[in-house]
């Protein structure tokens, strides 16, 4: 692979968009290499975590890469969407809590990606939005849907119909984004938010996370149903016991995601 990066550190899974001179756009290629290494870390133990990177330190990702798009007939620009969209869905379904690590520009699909993410950590020069009705498109890699989920209708709407380009902090008052970090800290926090997840039980996080995502939607009783059986599935776990344990002992669990 050549587009996407994908290296683990210390039960991290970094994925990097390496298009660094086009601006991390997503062309047919980088897609299908990102639709690979998704995949293969949806069963991975050794991934408790996953954060998405841009090349460089200008772009997170600025979305569909025009120049291919110019080049694509209709029936290959359907082909590049319902990619998109489908690599998308696989991120936001992924078991692991997933971090954007939005260090640059993040326009149309780029946006979408960081929506797909559970948290969103932008440096604070970056600036971001779902510009794509400003090319006579709509956001058709879940932002129509996602970012009104996360935001509210009202400013979902906004945001969209006007192709608002939010700086950082402004993405922050609109709720959009988890945290605003200066560029001199902004790994060394990114890796501080992650650590912070990962001193919790892993089988814990994943279940927590299931049983947020899956009660979202649904009724308060089937809400229940679900954190219910997510819990239950936390009781025969070594982690579990090995929590009380390092209680009793006053030190710090050990936890080995099992």
């Amino acid at each position: 692979m050549k587009n996407i990066l994908f290296e683990v550190k210390n039960y991290v899974g970094f994925v990097t968009l390496n298009r660094e001179k086009a601006m991390n756009a997503f062309n047919y290629d980088t897609l299908c290499e990102l639709a690979s290494v998704v995949e293969s870390i949806r069963t991975n133990s050794e991934v408790r975590a996953v954060v998405f990177l841009g090349a460089g330190e200008k772009a997170f990702s600025v979305g569909a890469d025009l120049k291919e798009r110019k080049t694509l007939s209709e029936q290959e620009v359907r082909r590049n969407v319902y990619k998109i969209g489908e690599v998308f869905k696989s991120i936001a379904n992924l078991p692991q809590p997933t971090i954007a690590a939005m260090n640059g520009y993040a326009f149309g699909g780029g946006m979408e990606l960081a929506l797909s993410c559970d948290f969103r950590i932008a440096v604070s020069d970056a600036v971001m939005g779902l510009t794509e009705t400003s090319l006579a498109i709509i956001p058709g890699a879940g932002g129509t849907q996602r970012l009104p989920r996360l935001i509210g209708e009202a400013k979902a709407m906004e945001l969209i119909l006007t192709a608002k380009r939010m700086t950082a902090d402004e993405a922050y008052q609109y709720g959009v984004v988890t945290k605003v970090v200066e560029r001199a800290r902004f790994l060394e926090e990114v890796n501080e938010f992650v650590g912070k997840i990962q001193a919790n039980g892993p089988i814990a996080i994943q279940q927590a996370k299931f049983a947020i995502k899956n009660g979202m939607n649904v009724d308060l009783h089937t809400g229940l149903e679900i954190e219910r059986k997510a819990y239950e599935i936390t009781i025969p776990t070594e982690d579990r016991i090995e929590a009380l344990q390092a209680f009793s002992e006053k030190r710090k669990p050990n936890f080995k995601g099992k």
